[in-house]
């Protein structure tokens, strides 16, 4: 039997000329971009169609056009009649999808989301002045070992494991020369590669603190809904629906670790789930759960090809 899950992918996947055939194709899409340049007053849409990069890159751009895309898809596919609360069991999102998991299911509204989005990333981005922290990907070691690196290099500076991303995929985060430190001694431990990443700041871990509390602020100001499936919280790998945990586990994130492979270890496991549907930019979520569980059937879905593809898929 066919258990859907849908996730949301997070930083990293943007590109520039995300969002642009599905504004081109459907007005419910076009919606979309429109409300979230509102919320923002700004002209995201913009950015994310025609660029430039390295402004459409900056976390307080990036996140709010990543969660566009992905409510975008959400919206054209329940303008087809697809709703989300038919199809999927359950949402997850990666870091910043979260927030795009948790519109799509309900509990935020689309102006809200973006705004605190908006909000995240300028409050993630002025937690640590730029050059003083960094992440790094360290390849081919396990989350413990990935651990045991991150504590020995960290010297009385941070240095956190910040991502489980998938089996042999952990990113560490924190002080610039910890996280060097990390690159080394992973290098040492064995780790196929281990590589500082071209991030403008050091995401999920204590360094991060200040953004927490800014998020902390901002949720709490914000109306919230129980979402229409339960959310599998990334700190938590386990599914939470009511809102004041919802809020309590979105503060926790901004510092914690984002346990992708317990989550999806979770959904296809206790969860019952068959196939992971990724909706919106890129294909990161897609191929990270193909070497958590090489059993489960991952489909991205973010193009009017992929949406025809998948209603098809569907209605057979």
């Amino acid at each position: 039997m066919t258990k859907r899950a849908f996730t949301f992918p997070g930083q990293g996947s943007q590109a520039v000329g995300m969002g642009k055939d599905l504004a081109a194709t459907y007005p419910e899409a076009r919606a979309v971009f429109q409300e979230v340049d509102e919320a923002l007053g700004q002209r995201l849409s913009a950015i994310m169609f025609e660029g430039p990069d390295d402004i459409l890159r900056l976390t307080e751009n990036a996140q709010p056009a990543l969660m566009a895309v992905s409510v975008a898809v959400i919206r054209v596919l329940e303008s087809k009649g697809i709703r989300l609360a038919d199809h999927a069991a359950y949402v997850a999102g990666h870091s910043l999808g979260e927030y795009s998991a948790l519109c799509a299911a309900g509990t935020f509204s689309l102006t809200d989301t973006a705004r605190l989005l908006k909000t995240r990333g300028q409050a993630m981005q002025k937690a640590v002045p730029v050059g003083h922290g960094t992440m790094a990907a360290l390849l081919g070691l396990d989350v413990a070992t990935a651990k045991e690196v991150a504590a020995e290099a960290a010297q009385g500076d941070v240095c956190d494991v910040a991502n489980d991303n998938a089996p042999g995929q952990v990113v560490v985060s924190g002080a610039t020369a910890a996280v060097e430190r990390a690159v080394e001694l992973a290098k040492a431990k064995g780790a196929k590669r281990a590589l500082l990443l071209p991030v403008s700041a050091p995401f999920h871990c204590s360094l991060m603190q200040p953004a927490a509390d800014a998020m902390a602020a901002a949720l709490a100001e914000v109306a919230m809904q129980a979402p229409v499936v339960p959310l599998v919280a990334n700190v938590l790998a386990a599914p939470i629906s009511d809102p004041a945990e919802i809020r309590q586990r979105l503060v926790e994130q901004v510092t914690g670790v984002v346990r992708w492979t317990d989550s999806v270890t979770w959904l296809t496991g206790e969860g019952g789930v068959t196939h992971l549907i990724e909706l919106g930019t890129g294909k990161v979520l897609t191929g990270l759960a193909k070497r958590i569980n090489a059993e489960v059937v991952g489909t991205s879905v973010g193009s009017p090809a992929d949406i025809d593809a998948f209603v098809a898929e569907l209605s057979a």
